[in-house]
């Protein structure tokens, strides 16, 4: 009963991980059609932020001690404002292009930010350590204990969550976003500005990969210029499953994902625990097949069927 108990932990703190990776890249997604696989490479920014703030934190303790939402501001700030020269320096100018095309622009600039990280950091991995406080363990009940990061990461996903909702739901600008997520076309023509929608989801995207950086960086304490390519890659894994354009399928997707992942590495045995991401990939395969659409429908895709 220990072991399930310390596994469903382990699932939902790895699920909520890929939610808010798959979020991230929906949020993208829904309003400009574009499957952005240089977030991940906004993640491996907000890790590097880490050494630009320094002077900042120095500063702090001077002050009078170190206060960690100052880190927790510069870094998200940081990715966010990449996020966002992004899309006015490079999207904005193929935004009417094909998804195909603004996706392999995405590729490319994912490849320059690796390059423009390994000419200023070098190629050498990078030892941090933020929040060693959070990697300790806690202890539930009698043979039960794990790390107050993973319970963290559960609790920052459902608070980003919730405020996501919110927003979504009772501000006009929140509004105007789903509108636009819905039907981008018929949404301008009903007077939203579609300019600063897109930006808007640039910033709540790059706000996502700051904090997401900051979570994966305090697991591993290492940073390295393609640290955010793989995860990137079960991130739109997580999107697809749960369907293209739906942001509640992208948390439903990130779910799965994890708690497939973990509960894998649970079950199976020594020797074939090193095939779990193949075996993860075969059960995405079934689930398309079975539901090309992905597990949940965006409403005009609903309209569709």
């Amino acid at each position: 009963m220990d072991y399930i108990i310390q596994t469903v932990i382990s699932a939902l703190s790895f699920g909520s991980f890929y939610a808010l990776g798959a979020l991230g890249i929906g949020l993208l997604f829904s309003v400009l059609r574009l499957i952005n696989f240089a977030h991940g490479d906004f993640i491996t920014i907000g890790g590097f932020a880490l050494i630009v703030p320094s002077s900042a934190v120095v500063a702090t303790v001077l002050i009078g001690g170190f206060h960690p939402v100052l880190l927790v501001i510069c870094v998200v700030a940081i990715v966010i404002i990449v996020a966002l020269l992004s899309y006015f320096l490079v999207f904005q100018h193929v935004q009417n292009s094909s998804p195909a095309t603004m996706m392999i622009v995405s590729f490319a600039l994912g490849y320059t930010l690796q390059n423009i990280i390994l000419m200023i950091y070098g190629g050498r991995p990078k030892a941090v350590n933020i929040f060693p406080e959070l990697t300790g363990q806690v202890q539930i009940s009698d043979g039960v204990s794990v790390q107050i990061l993973q319970l963290v990461i559960i609790a920052v996903t459902w608070i980003l969550l919730i405020a996501l909702v919110l927003f979504l739901r009772r501000t006009k600008v929140g509004v105007q976003m789903r509108a636009a997520a819905e039907d981008f076309r018929m949404a301008r023509m009903l007077g939203v500005n579609g300019k600063s929608v897109i930006a808007l989801a640039f910033i709540l995207s790059g706000l996502l990969a700051g904090i997401m950086a900051l979570l994966f960086v305090t697991q591993t304490g290492v940073l390295t210029f393609r640290m955010g390519t793989p995860i990137m890659l079960f991130f739109f894994i997580a999107t697809v499953i749960g369907g293209m354009g739906s942001l509640v399928g992208a948390v439903v997707g990130g779910y799965a994902v994890g708690i497939v992942s973990v509960v894998l590495a649970a079950v199976l045995p020594g020797d074939i625990r090193i095939f779990r991401d193949a075996l993860v990939f075969l059960i995405v395969i079934i689930i398309l097949l079975g539901r090309p659409q992905g597990l949940v429908l965006t409403k005009s895709a609903k309209d569709r069927v």
